[in-house]
């Protein structure tokens, strides 16, 4: 092994070291990517249609998504709020309804006194403990996503500048190249989460409007965080499913939760095989197991915030993986430096 080939590998290690350090900087990195991406596809549809400069069309963008917040907060925070209450007084009677349905699967009266016999100060302690553990992962979550956010406005404000600070880092003859994955990075991002937000918008209304239909308690809850979790593909949507079951198998009857559960069934395989596909058809084309491996993965190396960022991270890859793996390193492999 030649002195160039060895540096290389050690600059390799180091770089990839370094990359996992910084490993939480990175993925706030590009969720911010992905919010200005987010951000600037209404930006560019302004500008097009109004020739408005950019900051312009970001406070107009800011502006009317804070209205249509405020408006969905008026319209339908008033009942979320009541079926919040209405779970506050149904949580004192759970236990009561736990244990009417423990008395009538035995089954479940085996679990309940192996978990009883078990329970103990000493094994209850670290339980504790990881919720305060969770409590402070929360704050500082939520501090990341306002950083987030902020670089996300940054961003959008002025994107050629980053795409130039970028371009800079890479050779002059390759420079075009790059300008091009990024376009079509932008373009494949853009598509995806317009897609997503379609489904998850279509999924809450009809979610909605079966739980109401079935009569199951707290419909509007339960059909926010389906639609929430829709943008967690694969995972997300049987996530989803649990709240609704849980609250029909225990709050009306086990047979209310069989309906509820054909439902979500109905409507995931709909969303699944027919929307989803149809939406993201001309702009992306993820794999199943593409995107299953890659949310396991991310989610045992970064846990929750590596789920929700897997897709679209992938989504990136994918056109990287495209544009210089494929077409400028496989595609231009003859074969015959290697045989001379």
């Amino acid at each position: 092994m030649n002195a160039r080939y060895l540096i290389g590998a050690l600059a390799l290690v180091v770089v990839s070291l370094l990359v996992w350090q910084l490993r939480w900087v990175l993925l706030i990195l590009f969720g911010a990517v992905v919010l200005a991406v987010a951000l600037d596809v209404p930006i560019t549809w302004l500008r097009q249609r109004f020739s408005l400069n950019r900051p312009t069309a970001l406070v107009l963008v800011l502006a009317l998504l804070l209205g249509m917040g405020t408006l969905l907060s008026w319209v339908l925070l008033p009942e979320v709020i009541e079926q919040v209450n209405l779970l506050q007084r149904i949580i004192p009677a759970l236990p009561e309804q736990l244990n009417k349905l423990v008395r009538q699967v035995p089954a479940l009266q085996n679990l309940e006194r192996e978990f009883l016999s078990k329970a103990s100060f000493e094994r209850m302690q670290p339980l504790g403990e990881q919720l305060l553990g969770f409590a402070g992962g929360a704050a500082n979550g939520t501090l990341q996503t306002l950083l987030m956010a902020l670089l996300a406005v940054l961003f959008a404000l002025d994107p050629r500048s980053h795409q130039r600070l970028l371009t800079a880092f890479t050779p002059n003859f390759y420079r075009p190249r790059i300008q091009l994955v990024m376009r079509e990075s932008r373009e494949a991002l853009g598509g995806w989460l317009a897609g997503m937000t379609i489904s998850a918008v279509v999924v809450f209304l009809t979610t909605w409007a079966g739980l109401v239909l079935l009569k199951v308690p707290l419909a509007l809850l339960s059909a926010l965080v389906c639609g929430l979790l829709t943008f967690v593909p694969t995972i997300g949507p049987t996530l989803g499913t649990l709240l609704p079951m849980g609250v029909a198998l225990l709050l009306v009857s086990p047979g209310k939760m069989v309906e509820v559960l054909i439902l979500r069934l109905i409507l995931q395989q709909l969303e699944a095989f027919v929307l989803t596909p149809f939406l993201l058809s001309r702009t992306v084309n993820l794999l199943p197991t593409v995107a299953l491996i890659s949310q396991l993965s991310l989610g045992v190396l970064l846990g929750l915030p590596g789920v929700l960022l897997a897709l679209p991270l992938v989504v990136v890859l994918q056109v990287l993986g495209r544009e210089v793996l494929v077409r400028d390193v496989m595609d231009q492999w003859d074969g015959k430096a290697d045989q001379a």
